[in-house]
């Protein structure tokens, strides 16, 4: 039945698009894109509005206490988590992927050896599932440095997880500086040091940006990796070494219960609306440091 329902979908389509065309005189490659483009953009609505309307029946001002209770199933903690652990993998992965980036394009040459190890190292880190990464964290940061389950044992594993992403959105927005604003800064006396932090990056930036905001929204749903290494205690947490949960393990532990998937949605709605505020914050961000240029 199964089969029949898909092969009917796809003629469906099919005869849209070759109907379209004889119809409006449309070319076959511009209908083509449209109708995909609007079936993109239609399942995302579709998805927002699915979790939205079924959170926001779920949600009560109570779940958004600091103070987790069997009663409230609160999220407060995990949104207090979430942000923190945010912004200390940025603070650690950041430096780290730029500076690297930074030398590959700008210091090395495209045949050096050490240039291919460094980006097969980078591609083959962009492509280990999630669950080795947590199991790597939990061995190694929770066991032999005897950090348990922490915060910081959760940073420094997501951290590493994105890595990769700043690094290779970082290289791609120095490449793109067009060759003659380098020679420019030559020309005017300016060293090597100088013409980039002083006139590539400041081009680049919106670039970084876009790798950055694609870094939080892996540390953002990310669930397997900080499951063994941050843990799932529903607590705030008083310091780095202590253990707690973020939105997305919040959500996976309430909707596996059984017991609260009402709770569950109305946290997908937080963390979705979390998602959406941070990318549009970045988005205007990178605006203004354009209109700066």
């Amino acid at each position: 039945m199964v089969k029949y329902i898909t092969v009917g979908i796809l003629l469906f389509f099919v005869a849209l698009v070759f109907g379209l065309h004889f119809i409006k005189g449309l070319s076959f490659y511009r209908i083509t894109t449209r109708l995909f483009s609007g079936m993109t953009f239609a399942v995302l609505v579709f998805i927002v509005a699915f979790v939205v309307f079924k959170g926001a029946f779920s949600f009560r001002p109570d779940m958004l206490s600091l103070n987790y209770t069997s009663e409230n199933v609160s999220m407060g903690p995990a949104i207090i988590t979430t942000l923190l652990t945010v912004v200390l993998a940025i603070l650690f992965a950041s430096p780290i992927g730029i500076f690297t980036a930074i030398f590959l394009v700008e210091y090395t040459d495209v045949e050096n050896k050490l240039v291919k190890a460094i980006r097969l190292a980078t591609e083959t880190l962009a492509g280990i599932p999630s669950i080795v990464y947590g199991l790597f964290g939990m061995l190694f940061f929770g066991l032999k440095l005897k950090m348990g389950f922490s915060v910081i044992s959760g940073v420094l594993t997501v951290s590493i997880m994105i890595l990769p992403i700043i690094m290779r959105a970082t290289e791609e927005a120095l490449k793109s500086v067009h060759p003659s604003i380098r020679q420019g800064s030559f020309a005017l006396g300016a060293g090597k040091l100088r013409t980039i932090f002083k006139v590539v990056l400041p081009v680049a930036i919106p670039g970084i940006l876009s790798g950055i905001i694609l870094s939080i929204g892996r540390v953002v749903g990310e669930t397997a990796a900080l499951m063994y290494t941050l843990g799932t205690a529903t607590s705030l947490p008083s310091s780095l070494k202590s253990s707690s949960r973020t939105l997305a393990l919040h959500m996976y532990v309430l909707s596996s219960e059984g017991k609260h998937v009402g709770e569950a949605y109305a946290t997908g709605m937080v963390l979705l609306l979390l998602v959406l505020l941070i990318n549009w914050s970045s988005t205007k961000l990178a605006d203004k440091l354009k209109e700066v240029e």
